[in-house]
């Protein structure tokens, strides 16, 4: 497993530092052109696209219709100040567009450091059904976490230097409050200790992002993808919503 090596409390100011701004967001290619506007098909009987999530291939979790035409693909950082305020600003009233099969969202992690690592394997930890929820929730509840974490000068920031960097991830996870936030959201602890000790889990999650800045140039958090096109200086829900349009949401 590779390691992320970045101390603790290092990494909270390199998260923040690292996040892309809401202006100037995307880097590498054009945004996708224009498109006909396209009939969006009904979810099967008894569903509704907004409920219909499965992981992906690549590792991301997509919500709505599998075969929109318009397919909208975000990597965000969950202790990245920007990616937090896209999706509060933006989870509500992205879902009307997916409602109609038009449109389809998939939120891929990328790590920035330890802390992004044990919140992404506790948020993916309950699958497909509480995947969003529960980001929607850590995103909401971002700052407070974040400022719950070991201040320099802690000293068992310094134990941590001693532990394997599977066991630094969980002693992240636990200490910025991410292990008990998920347990309170329906997950049982003996299961999110589980997922934070699963280096499989965690190698996928730095190959996906590996291959992600191979592909795409990542230049920081937020990054959105659309229709295969990376959306330049986009980071805020109104540029989104600008470039859903023109792609014929």
């Amino acid at each position: 497993m590779k390691r992320i090596a970045i101390g603790l409390v290092s990494a909270l100011a390199l998260a923040l530092a690292s996040c892309g701004g809401g202006e100037e967001v995307g880097n590498g290619t054009a945004p996708a052109p224009a498109a006909s506007p396209a009939a969006g098909a009904a979810a099967p009987a008894g569903t509704q696209w907004v409920d219909t999530v499965v992981k992906t291939p690549e590792g991301g979790f997509r919500m709505g219709n599998p075969d929109a035409p318009i397919k909208l693909i975000e990597y965000g950082s969950r202790t990245c100040g920007h990616c937090a305020a896209f999706a509060v600003a933006a989870m509500e009233p992205i879902k009307p567009y997916i409602a109609s099969g038009k449109v389809s969202f998939e939120f891929r992690d990328f790590l920035l450091n330890e802390i992004d690592v044990g919140a992404a394997l506790l948020g993916q930890c309950g699958g497909p059904g509480p995947f969003f929820p529960i980001m929607d929730q850590m995103y909401e509840q971002q700052s407070a976490l974040l400022s719950s974490g070991p201040k320099q000068g802690d000293p068992s920031l310094e134990q941590a230097q001693s532990m394997t960097p599977q066991q630094r991830i969980a002693f992240a996870a636990e200490k910025f409050g991410y292990l008990a936030f998920v347990q309170q959201r329906g997950i049982p602890e003996a299961q999110a200790r589980q997922c934070l000790a699963d280096t499989a889990a965690t190698e996928a999650l730095v190959k996906a992002n590996e291959a992600a800045v191979k592909q795409y140039s990542i230049p920081g958090t937020p990054t959105f993808i659309l229709n295969g096109k990376v959306l330049e200086n986009t980071g805020t829900w109104p540029q989104v919503e600008a470039a859903l349009k023109s792609a014929g949401a």
